[in-house]
């Protein structure tokens, strides 16, 4: 797929499938690319699809099936979009940043990577009462193939990661800031511990791709 050079190629682009509840077209939104009046396109859109396709299977649509709907708060960003947000301070990091994780087709093979700023409302809802982010973190450390989380405190939202290889790393701005679990480090909860969190959670379910 060749990058898109029209209006009417991006809208085909914006129709890709990535998955069962995702499409490329969820992703492709951004409020400083509309507010400063620049393009969010992907450069290699077909290295764009293959990750973004491995991250919502992996990781969006197991969250959709349990939880029913997730928000896209930031999802893909082109290079050219993410390096005029980091330089203008708005919230984007470096790309050659090893943990930025919206540029999905910065790179190929072991180094690629996949990943999306999302909020849960059905536990953002619980969250907004008191409810601790760790519930939520945990629960995702024994269902999911992660590579990194990072929580955020308006809404609970998340950067959630998608990486050949996942690092298994969850970090929070949020209240006991800091690490929460480092790159192959084993859990501080034992696991009984960490199911008492989450005891009232949906069943989990998750799609079987072949």
């Amino acid at each position: 797929m060749r990058r898109p050079g029209s209006m009417w190629s991006l809208e085909t682009l914006g129709r890709v499938r990535l998955s069962r509840h995702f499409f490329m077209r969820d992703f492709l939104y951004s409020e400083i690319g509309n507010f400063h009046e620049r393009q969010n396109i992907p450069e290699n859109p077909d290295l764009a699809v293959t990750c973004g396709r491995a991250f919502c299977e992996t990781l969006m649509d197991p969250l959709e099936d349990t939880f029913g709907r997730v928000a896209v708060r930031s999802g893909y960003r082109s290079p050219e979009l993410n390096r005029f947000g980091n330089e203008n301070r708005l919230n984007c990091a470096r790309n050659d940043n090893p943990l930025e994780c919206h540029i999905w087709d910065r790179a190929d093979g072991d180094d690629r990577i996949a990943g999306a700023s999302v909020v849960i409302p059905w536990f953002a809802d619980q969250y907004a009462e008191g409810r601790d982010w760790r519930d939520l973190a945990w629960w995702m450390h024994d269902h999911l193939d992660y590579s990194e989380i990072w929580f955020f405190p308006k809404l609970c939202a998340f950067n959630l990661v998608w990486r050949p290889h996942p690092l298994r790393r969850i970090d929070s701005y949020i209240a006991p800031r800091g690490t929460l679990l480092a790159a192959g480090a084993a859990p501080v909860e034992p696991a009984a511990a960490r199911r008492q969190r989450y005891a009232d959670f949906p069943a989990f379910r998750g799609i079987a791709y072949p």
